[in-house]
């Protein structure tokens, strides 16, 4: 059984509230008495994509963690920062792809990121790799797909403008390969649970605030909402549950 936390949406921007929200949920992840197998931090973990921002985070994922970090940008997100300021690489704005091994399971963290724009594009250099990995494990891993933008609808009139583009191509190649069992995104600040291809889609909620629904009221976001995160389980059917929290 693999049990995979998952927060999102951070924004830190070097104020005390985006800070203390971090530091809240990474406290609260450090502090459970059971194991997890790996933290997953779905994107526009900066708010500016400053050096600065990347540093923060770096301190607060990485000092001390009792787990693997993994992460991918968001929109929010610059990659030349995010390589320098979190990854401590070289600069590059090339696409920031990962693969990770957390246990018998193989995580594809991958880069939707479409500098300038607050939606999400994979782009030829993503597919590739993506393609040259699912062909190297040849079919006989559980893998997980993890990227920023939600492909599908999420019903909500101003963040479905903001989803990722051309999605068609993702979905071919997901239902081509049955040993992906799962995607999980994040970017729409609200927790949620679809399909897209045949496979599960679930959102995480959002660490810096919560999106407001059509029907929730006014206002995009919901800043005093408590912080949210999910935790992801992978059993040895294959089958992934999933359970959000609040803190």
């Amino acid at each position: 059984m693999l049990v995979l936390a998952q927060i999102s949406d951070l924004h830190l921007d070097g104020t005390p509230r985006a800070t203390e929200r971090a530091e809240r949920v990474l406290d609260h992840l450090r502090g459970l008495p059971g194991r997890l197998d790996a933290l997953l931090v779905t994107g526009d973990i900066a708010d500016h994509g400053a050096e600065s921002e990347y540093k923060e985070a770096a301190r607060l994922l990485f000092t001390d963690a009792p787990w693997p970090v993994l992460t991918c940008p968001g929109n929010h997100d610059a990659r030349g920062p995010y390589r320098t300021g979190l990854l401590d690489e070289p600069a590059s704005d090339a696409p920031v792809n990962r693969a990770h091994r957390v246990g018998g399971t193989e995580v594809l963290m991958l880069d939707s990121l479409l500098p300038g724009s607050d939606e999400g594009r994979l782009d030829e250099e993503t597919y590739t790799w993506l393609k040259d990995r699912l062909g190297a494990l040849n079919g006989r891993t559980p893998v997980i797909l993890s990227f920023h933008h939600h492909p599908v609808a999420m019903h909500h009139p101003r963040l479905d403008t903001w989803r990722l583009r051309h999605p068609e191509p993702l979905a071919d190649l997901v239902s081509r390969h049955p040993e992906i069992v799962a995607l999980i995104v994040g970017h729409a600040h609200t927790p949620a649970a679809t399909t897209f291809a045949g496979r599960p889609l679930v959102v995480g909620p959002g660490v810096a605030s919560t999106l407001r629904l059509p029907w929730e009221g006014e206002g995009l976001v919901d800043l005093d909402a408590p912080v949210g995160l999910a935790f992801h389980v992978l059993d040895d059917a294959r089958r992934l549950t999933t359970h959000f929290r609040v803190v």
